[in-house]
C-alpha cells in the first residue's frame, strides 16, 4: 500500500495542497489521508475514489501507474 500512498502524496504536493485542504475537497478525514500516505491502514475503494477525484486522477491511474509517472501532464486545468 506504500506505493499507493506515495502516488497520492506526490500528486497532492504537486498540486500544492495540504492534507487538510485535500480533506476538505474530498470529504476524507485528514487522519485517513495521513494513514493512506504513510502506507498504513486499508482504505476502502470508496475512500480511494474520494481522494482521486480532487487530485484529478482516474481510479485506474491510482491503482496502476508507478509513482514517478504522476506528473504535470496528468494535472487538471482547474480543481
Amino acid at each position: 500500500m506504500t506505493d499507493l500512498g506515495e502516488k497520492l502524496r506526490e500528486r497532492r504536493e504537486l498540486l500544492g495542497l495540504f492534507q487538510s485542504q485535500l480533506a476538505a475537497l474530498s470529504g476524507v478525514s485528514t487522519r485517513t489521508i495521513q494513514l493512506v500516505e504513510q502506507g498504513k491502514g486499508n482504505p476502502s475503494l470508496d475512500t480511494l475514489l474520494q481522494l482521486a477525484d480532487p487530485l484529478g486522477l482516474s481510479f485506474d491511474l491510482v491503482l496502476k501507474e508507478p509513482a514517478n509517472k504522476i506528473s504535470d501532464e496528468n494535472s487538471p486545468g482547474v480543481l
